[in-house]
């Protein structure tokens, strides 16, 4: 242990079992907005993705790309 961990150790306020107690619904609340952040992000780029490729097929079910590719000689 360096001089600087040992500093902090000994001038580390005493903390009593109700504060910790105290504090761990504040980070269980943060854990979960965090997590709740991140799935809804998750579920937008799956939407996006799905919608891209609803995209792709409606445009080749129209004939859009056939035409400018030139698969039909009509």
């Amino acid at each position: 242990m360096n001089q600087k961990e040992k500093h902090v150790r000994e001038n580390k306020p005493y903390e009593t079992p109700d504060q910790i107690a105290e504090s761990m619904p504040a980070e269980g609340k943060n854990h979960k907005r965090k997590d709740t952040v991140r799935t809804n992000r998750l579920w937008m780029w799956l939407g996006i993705i799905v919608l891209v490729f609803i995209l792709l097929y409606w445009l080749f079910a129209v004939g859009t790309f056939e035409d400018m590719l030139g698969v039909f000689n009509g």
